[in-house]
């Protein structure tokens, strides 16, 4: 190769890279845009039940319709992703995410609540399965980081809108709330995913093979995999107890007695579950692609065992000192970093283990366990008004984390290495029948 076409090998990687990181950082604009309909909502739960004087638990299954919708759906959305490209699923996600909180700022039933959930979760989905999948097959040299990041975005989008929304809902109400910010985030999600496509297959960097196969995989053929559902259940035991601190924060922090404390740091004072919610949010959204760069060097399987444990007892040490202002503050935002990274981690690992060419829809099922999880947000609820304290439910949180980092050492290392060791046969057996060569 001469001087002339290795500068001009140079510009064109060059500029292949500066366009994946445009795409990515579109992604991470969507999802930010989207993250206040999950995020958010703990703010809108006291003050919907003082209007209407409905129990919490209905309320709150508002939260769980949301979950269950935005996970469920996501098998199809990936169908949806490979059929018709990345900008059309956002764009469309962008206009039920706006009509969600429109439609919950006019809503005076419960059943309102609860259509304007059902919506949300179908916009919402529709732009985190495609900035997902989206961010998985521009960086399969990057992988964590880049999911990392994107999945970062959802996890800390609200950090900058928190205080805005709870200043207007006690200045202008919740219903006005809804209504604005509604509007805001869907028109920033719908103007942002214009700037989304997928990959060529000459734009994307060849992946280092970090703990992975080389084969791609159907849906098919990772669900009779041992390691797909191994990453289900240990998915399931994590996210459940993610989910219960992200809608019951404020429910936690009223029955704690110290949801109107003023947190007194010298340079400004702040109420502390305001306070709280705001650097969770910011915790929730480091851990993803700080624990995402991490899984990138020592592997996933270790991260999740750093991760987990510190979750773990996290949680226990939040049912026994939260009670305390500062001790809430600090041990809400442990939990929150160690539970961010879930959605990182288990969509890397799936981008490793099975490949990206069908990864919207394999990744589409294995998000479903996060709906299974929000299943368990109302129990939590009961759990407390049964034993009155919401210690018994954050302990019974804890050893659901403690059961994953078993499940990681003992089971999912073997059998992570067992499936990348057949997926490389199995690559290369198939390689040597598409070449028409038989193997020795």
């Amino acid at each position: 190769m001469n001087k002339s076409s290795a500068t001009t090998v140079r510009f064109r990687a060059a500029a292949t890279d500066k366009g994946r990181w445009i795409r990515l950082t579109a992604c991470v604009v969507c999802m930010a845009a989207a993250a206040n309909i999950q995020y958010a909502w703990t703010l809108f739960v006291p003050e919907i039940q003082h209007a209407f004087g409905w129990p919490r638990a209905k309320i709150q299954l508002s939260f769980t319709i949301f979950v269950i919708v935005q996970t469920w759906l996501a098998p199809l959305e990936g169908y949806f992703i490979d059929k018709f490209g990345p900008r059309l699923i956002v764009v469309f996600g962008a206009v039920f995410l706006g009509a969600s909180w429109v439609i919950n700022s006019q809503a005076t039933t419960l059943t309102g609540f609860y259509i304007g959930a059902a919506v949300g979760g179908i916009g919402v989905g529709s732009i985190y399965a495609t900035c997902i999948n989206n961010a998985l097959r521009w960086f399969p040299d990057r992988r964590g980081l880049a999911v990392g990041l994107v999945a970062g975005a959802y996890g800390a989008g609200s950090a900058a809108t928190i205080l805005p929304i709870a200043s207007m809902i006690a200045s202008s109400g919740f219903q006005h709330s809804f209504l604005f910010f509604g509007i805001l985030q869907g028109s920033v999600a719908f103007v942002a995913a214009w700037f989304l496509r997928a990959p060529k297959a000459s734009e994307v960097n060849a992946s280092p093979l970090l703990a992975q196969g080389t084969r791609n995989y159907t849906l098919r053929e990772a669900m009779q995999t041992r390691l797909f559902w191994i990453m289900f259940i240990m998915f399931i035991l994590i996210v459940t107890g993610g989910m219960m601190a992200v809608a019951q924060l404020g429910v936690i922090a009223t029955d704690f007695g110290i949801k109107e404390f003023k947190v007194d740091f010298y340079f400004f004072v702040m109420a502390s579950l305001p306070l709280a919610l705001m650097l969770d949010r910011i915790m929730n959204g480091i851990s993803r692609p700080l624990f995402g760069w991490i899984s990138d060097h020592i592997g996933r399987q270790k991260t999740m065992v750093i991760a987990f444990t510190l979750e773990g007892f996290g949680i226990i040490a939040l049912g026994c000192f939260g009670s305390n202002p500062y001790a809430f503050l600090i041990l809400s935002g442990v939990v929150f970093l160690a539970w961010g990274e879930v959605y990182s981690l288990f969509s890397a690992l799936a981008g490793d283990a099975f490949g990206t060419k069908h990864i919207g829809k394999i990744y589409g099922v294995l998000y479903m366990a996060k709906g299974v999880g929000a299943l368990f947000v109302p129990v939590g609820n009961m759990m407390m008004e049964e034993t009155g304290t919401w210690s018994t439910v954050l302990f019974a949180v804890a050893t659901m984390d403690l059961i994953a980092v078993v499940l990681a050492i003992v089971v999912l290392r073997p059998v992570l290495a067992s499936h990348v060791a057949d997926s490389q046969r199995l690559y290369a057996k198939e390689s040597f029948i598409k070449s028409g060569v038989s193997p020795a």
